[in-house]
């Protein structure tokens, strides 16, 4: 079982540098962001938690860029996965996003993993001109166009929300597939979804009946004729010796640790804390 820790981002509390750079000096696998744009005031979307506009953290109002958070934690350190839990790549131009992917991949010798999400907050996506209907349909086109030129030497797209015609875009990322990971709710279009197009599922944090949501994506897998297996994180919740056995029985891959809301010198302890018993 590998160990993770998320930190909600914002311009208050632990900056992202400073806590990678613990984590990783407490020996954990993987450093994630999250990614909020904008929050609109006004609402028809419920938050998956709360049920209602109302928002459960006043953090998402003030989330960082997740990508250059990332990027001033791959200065300050040089082993430690750089990943987004959950980014929204369809909230950006996908050219580029591809480029700013691509060369922190590059900068951090391979250590990026995409977490994506389809966006529960549909007004957001609606900002950004995606409508709600087609976000399964618009992340699936911004993947393979993303693919397509971080792989190809002159890449072409055509899609309904991507489309552009033979290009160059260097730099390649380092790592020959850079992993696609999705956190999403464990339902049978997610699963059949992550089957299709990526490399794994990342749960919400409060998904239940984790037996029966691993059985259900292991079988989409091998309906859709993958190969191996889907890389599974579990997003959230305690890290006591049982519950991590439970998890690892399951096949979860990564247990990722919310850090608490709290000033640095907090934080930076309980990451210390934390390492110190799970390694």
């Amino acid at each position: 079982m590998r160990f993770g820790v998320v930190l909600f981002t914002s311009d208050r509390g632990v900056a992202p540098a400073a806590c990678a750079s613990a984590a990783e000096d407490a020996g954990f696998h993987s450093f994630y962001v999250p990614e909020h744009t904008h929050i609109p005031v006004r609402r028809d979307a419920a938050h998956p938690r709360t049920g209602g506009a109302e928002l459960p953290d006043d953090r998402y109002l003030r989330t960082l860029d997740p990508w250059v958070s990332l990027a001033m934690a791959a200065a300050v350190t040089s082993s430690i996965r750089l990943a987004t839990a959950v980014a929204l790549p369809v909230e950006s131009d996908p050219i580029t996003l591809a480029k700013t992917i691509a060369s922190l991949d590059f900068l951090s010798g391979g250590r990026v993993t995409l977490g994506a999400g389809f966006g529960w907050n549909t007004d957001e996506l609606a900002d950004h001109g995606v409508p709600a209907r087609f976000r399964y349909t618009a992340l699936r086109e911004y993947v393979e166009a993303m693919r397509a030129l971080w792989t190809q030497d002159v890449a072409a797209y055509d899609g309904r929300f991507v489309s552009f015609g033979g290009s160059w875009a260097y730099p390649k990322p380092v790592q020959e597939h850079v992993p696609l990971l999705v956190g999403a709710g464990g339902t049978d279009r997610t699963f059949g979804w992550i089957a299709a197009n990526a490399d794994g599922w990342i749960t919400t944090p409060y998904e239940t009946d984790m037996a029966d949501r691993v059985q259900l994506l292991h079988k989409h897998w091998a309906d859709a004729g993958r190969t191996g297996k889907p890389y599974v994180v579990a997003l959230g919740g305690r890290a006591d010796p049982g519950r991590v056995a439970d998890l690892a029985a399951l096949g979860v891959d990564e247990l990722v640790i919310g850090l608490p809301d709290k000033d640095e010198d907090a934080v930076l302890a309980s990451i210390a804390k934390m390492g110190a018993r799970l390694h």
